[in-house]
């Protein structure tokens, strides 16, 4: 359906496609792939027409229609329900012509081709889609200008989902959806008839809808059968196959080279040797694979505290007296606690985490706080906050005003700014870029708890798996929200629900509570109290909440062990180093044999290191596949 031929395409000097060649079937709902800034967005736009090819072509097939996501939110007088059905050009061009024609042949032509695109249901499409982005009855009958613009972009993406072109572009669009609008839209996904291309850095989103993924790397497409998982597998196989390719090439090139240099000055041999010579110009050369890391996050970790470091006591949420948005809450937070919140956007998330910050008052109850505590908090607007005129190295010093040049440049190189990214001023930066910055600097000074509100939306998948890393390595509390699941899996150890006025704990993970939303979805929405669905969960949801939290002092013992191993190879490698030096037995007899008795002491703790480790990590991963544990 979609053909990309020796795509050539470059923005001032930087080169984005180097004959990139692939190819998209009918049906097909395809992830698009790739490090921020690699070029997914400019592909879109070419295939759009916005731009033109350097060299090369894109085809779609004749007669096939593509959509892509509009720029800007609408945000006219009309209504949210009558903005997305007027995305069906040819069902309004039909009942336009049906108004002023006259002639009864076409008329019965019109109404033909309004019964064959189910023109007659668009209401009811329309109102389902915009249900499923969040949009109650209510809210579908007001005016797009009464909503922000993150609320308008849903009614943008809505109007796409319901025009239904037979290729879909789509761009980030969970970046404005609550994890319960991805959701839907990844189901929505799977049971589109028609094509979809998806730019998406969220790993389970991709691995749930998506049945192919176009990955671009090295300016070159390439196309997988399956989801991201699968790709992964796939590009690490074809990595080693290709580093153990070229160690093996690298091999045979020293063999015939070391031929060569030995018998090049005899006649004899002359003639072999220029051979070898012809022979190593014909060894194919196999390209180095690409590096997929990315810098590490890095976040200090505080001083122990008391618990609890938070404790809310009758207390009323809200931004004006007399309106509250959450009722009479209780609830604690410990230093340990790794806390994601769920629900609906409008729910009063948000106001939950400003509250804790102090970014907002109480109306009513009490709020009581570690007097020491410090608390970091980042929130997806507040990369604005940013000076665009200052470097990250500037940003840095403002931050520790007393350190040395040297300290700053370390400090930003540690927030992943080294040498070549460290005077990029901040207005030059990409989303993730920003993003980085402010995450960095906001943990910079070892808070006690970080308040995470949507950090990940310009964040590429491999920085998503950092972040993840750095935030299960701090040892302070975490409240996030975020639309990733797969970020909320790696992170979350308690799940809390806001919703109706109130937050509870949903005792469950995360698969437990999209079966939860699909469900809700199903059903008349509203009708059923999550609250009352939670109490009546089965039991093994229950379960699955001890069996995390006795899954938490198994990794970290085997760990523990992990670490040791690898502090004793450390020691081990240093007194090889010195043993290896050419004059010790000549020089030092009593030292030597001192070193070997260490040496061999040390081989024995490392045996015993890794067999503490391996059943340590034997328990571990006994407890994970809910196996018991062996005797």
């Amino acid at each position: 359906m979609l053909h990309i031929n020796d795509l050539t395409y470059r923005i001032d000097d930087r080169l984005l496609f180097d004959k990139a060649t692939a190819a998209l079937s009918d049906g097909w709902k395809t992830g698009f792939v790739g490090r921020n800034g690699a070029g997914k967005s400019t592909l879109f736009r070419l295939i759009k027409g916005d731009a033109a090819p350097e060299g090369g072509e894109i085809s779609l097939r004749k007669g096939r229609r593509l959509g892509a996501l509009a720029q800007e939110a609408p945000a006219g007088p009309e209504s949210l329900l009558d903005t997305v059905i007027a995305h069906d050009g040819e069902r309004a061009s039909l009942i336009a012509r049906a108004e002023n024609e006259t002639d009864p042949e076409r008329i019965a032509e019109i109404h033909t081709r309004l019964a064959d695109i189910d023109a007659h249901s668009a209401e009811a499409r329309a109102a389902a889609i915009l249900a499923g982005l969040g949009f109650n009855v209510e809210e579908q009958a007001r005016a797009c200008a009464d909503f922000s613009g993150g609320w308008r972009m849903r009614v943008a993406l809505a109007g796409l989902l319901f025009a239904a072109p037979d290729l879909m572009l789509l761009d980030e669009p969970t970046n404005y959806l609550d994890i319960e609008g991805a959701m839907w839209l990844e189901t929505f996904i799977r049971r589109f008839p028609y094509s979809v291309i998806v730019v998406s850095h969220d790993r389970d989103f991709l691995n749930r809808c998506a049945t192919h993924i176009l990955a671009l790397e090295d300016r070159k497409l390439s196309v997988h059968a399956g989801g991201y998982d699968a790709y992964v597998r796939r590009r690490t196989e074809a990595r080693a196959q290709a580093l153990a390719t070229r160690a093996k090439l690298d091999a045979q090139r020293r063999h015939m080279q070391a031929f060569v240099d030995r018998f090049r000055a005899k006649a004899s041999k002359a003639k072999q040797a220029q051979s070898r010579l012809k022979a190593i110009e014909r060894l194919a050369d196999v390209a180095p694979p690409s590096e997929f890391g990315v810098a590490p996050f890095t976040f200090k970790d505080p001083k122990p505290m008391a618990p609890p470091v938070v404790r809310l006591v009758d207390a009323d949420l809200g931004y004006a007296d007399g309106a509250p948005v959450l009722r009479k809450l209780n609830m604690r937070i410990d230093q340990d606690d790794r806390i994601v919140i769920l629900g609906a956007n409008g729910q009063g998330k948000s106001t939950l985490v400003k509250t804790i910050s102090g970014r907002l008052a109480l109306l009513d109850g009490d709020i009581f706080k570690h007097k020491k505590l410090k608390i970091a908090y980042f929130s997806q607007h507040q990369t604005d906050e940013l000076s665009p005129a200052l470097s990250a190295y500037e940003h840095v010093r403002k931050k520790r005003p007393d350190a040395t040049e040297a300290e700053a440049r370390s400090l930003a190189a540690q927030l992943g700014f080294g040498a070549d990214l460290a005077d990029t001023k901040v207005a030059a930066m990409s989303g993730g870029e920003k993003a980085r910055l402010l995450l960095g600097l906001i943990g910079i000074d070892a808070p006690h708890m970080m308040i995470l509100d949507e950090p990940t939306n310009h964040l590429d998948i491999e920085s998503r798996e950092a972040l993840a890393d750095a935030l299960n390595a701090y040892s302070g509390a975490v409240l996030l929200i975020t639309h990733d699941a797969h970020l909320a899996e790696l992170v979350g150890e308690r799940l809390w629900l806001v919703n109706d006025g109130a937050v509870t704990t949903f005792e469950g993970d995360l698969d437990d509570y999209r079966n939860f939303v699909l469900d809700l979805r199903r059903t008349d929405r509203g009708a059923r109290k999550p609250s009352a669905e939670i109490a009546v969960r089965p039991a093994e949801r229950q379960s699955s909440a001890r069996a995390r939290e006795m899954l938490a002092p198994l990794k970290k013992d085997a760990d523990k062990h992990e670490s040791r191993i690898e502090e004793l190879n450390g020691v081990l490698a240093r007194l090889d180093a010195a043993l290896a030096a050419p004059d010790l037995y000549a020089r030092d007899v009593a030292r030597a044999t001192k070193l070997q008795r260490e040496r061999a002491a040390l081989v024995d703790a490392i045996e015993a290191a890794e067999e503490a480790w391996l059943i340590a990590l034997e328990r571990y991963e006994t407890a994970k596949s809910g196996e018991s544990e062996p005797a």
